[in-house]
């Protein structure tokens, strides 16, 4: 339910009844029940404009107002605002309506995009560690947000599958093979050891030399042993996404070796678009205020990250006709997406009415403020740490022996994966965050545990009740008025944080609708003896689409909900 655009609607019907010639700025909620459901905080900045006192327009505003329907009052205050009051009994018909929809009243597009995201990254020299935790949820949430609302959305998983490091892999490979003694479930050991050999074994760093060339060559043998690490390395990665609940197949996978092909005729287009100059024997592009100039060719004939960049644009633009492309990427590369995005609008390789986003994101730090490392210093395994999260998850669980086994273990699978992916995307994403088990399995503050407590007990009321909610709905006092107008704000939350790829603007309401509908249990008796029937049904149903929302903002988030805690 978009409560905004049908509240800016009859302003802007006010402002035509009043004869104003302007567009009205939007809504806003209020800061405080006290000053009503939403706030209008326009008439201010027409004061100048208009040559007249800004309260003297809030007057105009709401002389012009219609109160048929939405809005029940509205008042003036301070210099010119316009504290605004919405009628409970619409209120209460659009809640209905929003329960008894499989969407919860939040419509599709009407104008959806193609949008591609690129997400996850991974390099399938080495196993996924921590780094890549942001990317994949992020990305995965965004890509979920964008489907919910109507959008054509395109996974893209741009592995680094290709390069000089792996002419050293496969060699290490192949040896390890004649010798029966191979072993890929530890890529870290593997890449380890394969760099041991190639540093301290001149003949075989350069066997490993000549196998870059044979694989960028099309070598039948050596790609044959470069697709078996391949195949191995991803089956780690989509281990990983199975643990973590995110969406990205093999068919997303879309690897630099993709564009291997292409970069010659990037490097010819460029240079046919007159964009290309020469440095120090590189071929470049310069761009006008930028001191550094984007390498597309190194003088020995090897191309670079922005060559494959350049053609996975044009691809994206031409071949998947996306209108939004979307790089959940590292904020740390942000100079280099900019540089890629302008080389790409003026080869025309990307048309401009495409829009092109780097969805940056800070750092993962440990309690020091230092990157999330081992105790040696080492990178952490991606997989070790989810682990690790469902272990403490079972031994925070109440009530073992009230689960089999098997149910135990996947309520701590829900519960330790729902805490580390909530913990990251309830963070500001362009912001570092402290990473804190503590913190994230806590059962108070903004965490996923008190999200699914919430559900929990919802789930509990509605099972004691084992029956129909019948009757309608009505709004009764200005607490289930705060609640009713909270959960219609649903649509527009989802809206904004999908234009601003924030997902953290949802759990932020999350935790305001989780908090409140707390509130409204403590106050607002459902069962409890002595309550009217009238009144328990109108509060179940509330409970009810409390419940929904939530469950349907933690599956956008890609979090399960379990109806017992």
């Amino acid at each position: 339910m978009k409560l905004k655009s049908k509240l800016n609607a009859l302003i802007q019907d006010a402002f035509n009844q009043a004869n104003i010639d302007q567009t009205p700025l939007s809504v806003s909620e209020a800061t405080k029940p006290e000053f009503g459901d939403y706030q209008f905080n326009g008439a201010m900045a027409l004061a100048k404009s208009l040559g007249k006192n800004p309260r003297a327009i809030a007057t105009d505003i709401i002389n012009a107002l219609d109160f048929s329907s939405l809005i029940r009052k509205a008042e003036i205050a301070g210099p010119g605002f316009i504290n605004l009051w919405l009628n409970p009994l619409v209120l209460a018909d659009f809640c209905e309506e929003a329960r008894g929809d499989a969407r919860l009243g939040i419509a599709l597009r009407t104008t959806p995009q193609t949008v591609v995201v690129d997400y996850s990254g991974p390099n399938m020299a080495k196993q996924m560690h921590v780094g890549h935790l942001r990317s994949t949820i992020i990305g995965d949430s965004l890509a979920n947000l964008l489907d919910f609302l109507g959008d054509t959305v395109i996974r893209q998983n741009h592995i680094g599958d290709w390069g000089t490091q792996f002419g050293m892999l496969v060699a290490y490979l192949e040896e390890q093979q004649s010798d029966g003694d191979v072993s890929l479930k530890d890529l870290e050991v593997f890449y380890r050891d394969a760099k041991k050999r190639f540093d301290v074994d001149a003949n075989f760093a350069d066997k490993a030399r000549e196998y870059v060339v044979k694989i960028q060559g099309g070598d039948t043998h050596c790609l044959g042993l470069w697709q078996q690490f391949i195949d191995r390395s991803l089956g780690h990665c989509e281990e990983v996404y199975t643990k973590l609940n995110v969406k990205l197949s093999r068919e997303d996978v879309r690897a630099e070796s993709f564009y291997n092909d292409d970069l010659s005729q990037v490097v010819s287009d460029l240079d046919k678009a007159t964009l290309l100059s020469e440095s120090k024997g590189a071929k470049c592009v310069f761009l006008e205020n930028d001191e550094i100039p984007v390498i597309v060719q190194k003088g020995d004939g090897g191309y670079l990250y922005a060559t494959t960049d350049l053609s996975a644009l044009r691809f994206r633009a031409k071949n998947l006709e996306a209108d939004r492309i979307c790089y959940v990427v590292d904020a740390r590369q942000s100079h280099h997406f900019k540089q890629v995005f302008k080389v790409a609008k003026n080869a025309h390789f990307v048309g401009t009415d495409v829009f092109l986003e780097h969805i940056g994101f800070g750092t993962m730090m440990d309690k020091a403020g230092k990157p999330f490392k081992t105790r040696d210093g080492g990178t952490v395994k991606l997989v070790d740490l989810l682990d690790e999260a469902v272990n403490k998850a079972h031994e925070s669980i109440r009530n073992k022996e009230d689960y089999s086994l098997e149910a135990l273990e996947i309520k701590a699978k829900i519960i330790g994966i729902g805490a580390v992916k909530y913990a990251d995307l309830s963070m500001n994403r362009e912001s570092n965050y402290i990473f804190s088990w503590e913190k994230m399995l806590s059962l108070e503050g903004n965490t996923s545990v008190y999200m699914l407590y919430a559900y929990a007990r919802i789930q509990s009321i509605l099972r004691k009740h084992n029956a129909k909610i019948e009757g309608k709905m009505r709004i009764s006092d200005a607490l289930e008025q705060h609640l009713s107008v909270t959960l219609l704000r649903f649509e527009d939350i989802l809206q904004r944080a999908s234009v601003d790829a924030s997902p953290h603007q949802i759990t932020s309401y999350l935790y305001e609708l989780a908090s409140l509908f707390m509130r409204f249990y403590e106050q607002n008796p459902i069962l409890k003896e002595g309550v009217d029937e009238e009144t328990k049904m109108s509060r179940l149903a509330l409970a009810d689409l409390t419940a929904k929302t939530i469950k349907q903002g933690l599956d956008i988030l890609g979090i399960e909900v379990v109806n017992q805690l």
